[in-house]
């Protein structure tokens, strides 16, 4: 389901752009995904209970260096997914910071033009006699 970018950061809308055009990223996403689902849990329950049941009548072995060969894959896409987060987030900061310090000079020149317009007005209206007042 694509949502209109409009309503996304511009820092989200490219970052999903450059992960959609490379492979690695869209397979390491895959993969990711699919570790964080209770259908993986569900799965690696059935599997583990079903070899300690039926395949192995001493699985601790075996078992446990398969279960240690898989928690160091997936400890590494944790960490490709925490590099990819971090990546992302200093791009959104970087983008962010632009776009403040451009606020930021924008509202000081016209602070600064509020400023003439009204030293202008006040210096008008305080040295020119009111119509008014009777002249001495």
């Amino acid at each position: 389901m694509a949502m209109n970018s409009s309503m996304h950061h511009p820092v989200v809308v490219a970052h999903q752009a450059h992960r959609a055009h490379d492979f690695q990223s869209r397979l390491a996403d895959a993969i990711t995904r699919f570790c964080g689902s209770m259908t993986f849990v569900y799965l690696h329950a059935v599997i583990f209970a079903g070899w300690m049941v039926f395949v192995e009548p001493r699985p601790w072995p075996q078992l446990t260096l398969v279960v240690s060969l898989e928690a160091i894959f997936l400890s590494t896409f944790v960490l490709i997914g925490q590099n990819q987060q971090a990546s992302f987030q200093q791009a959104k900061a970087d983008h962010d910071y632009v776009e403040g310090a451009a606020e930021l000079r924008t509202n000081t020149e016209l602070t600064r033009q509020i400023y003439a317009l009204t030293t202008e007005l006040h210096s008008r209206l305080v040295s020119e006699p009111h119509r008014d007042e009777p002249s001495r």
